[in-house]
């Protein structure tokens, strides 16, 4: 965080084939070591074998399995007196999205023994059934908050 001035939020331009910022953030976060022509072929190759197995538009897919994934609130630690407390807290837009494309990701590179492409689609088609590790992981963040409810008047 800078003293001085606010920072600018950086604009990230829409993909090529799909027109949508969405894709490219996931793009972008899906690249490792700057190379993006890479990311861009696991993901759109993913995208054509969800097509494939489901036989819905892809990108349908893929914002379901966002949208499912979403946090609405997660804990935050606060130190109050001595203790430290897990405070639920409401999740923004922004940072919404990024937990969402994170997780996703993270559950489909922990799977073992497949390609990454496949990976990635079944991770997406198991979060647009609201199943799969990266909807876990968002029901685990919301049973934290819920049951560190009680401390959410320490909320700043």
């Amino acid at each position: 965080m800078p003293r001085r001035r606010e920072v600018k939020e950086r604009s990230v331009p829409p993909d090529s084939r799909y027109n949508n910022y969405l894709v490219a953030k996931f793009i972008n976060c899906l690249m490792r070591k700057g190379k993006k022509s890479v990311a861009e072929t696991i993901f759109y190759s993913s995208l054509d074998l969800i097509e494939k197995k489901t036989k819905q538009p892809p990108l349908g897919v893929f914002t379901e399995a966002i949208d499912r994934t979403k946090p609405v609130l997660e804990v935050r630690s606060r130190r109050v007196g001595g203790a430290t407390y897990q405070i639920p807290v409401e999740v923004g837009p922004d940072r919404r999205n990024r937990l969402a494309i994170r997780w996703i990701i993270d559950a489909a590179r922990s799977q073992k023994g497949l390609p990454t492409t496949e990976k990635l689609a079944r991770e997406l088609m198991d979060a647009a059934k609201g199943e799969g590790a990266a909807v876990k992981k968002k029901e685990n963040t919301h049973r934290m908050a819920e049951a560190n409810r009680a401390f959410a008047h320490y909320r700043w």
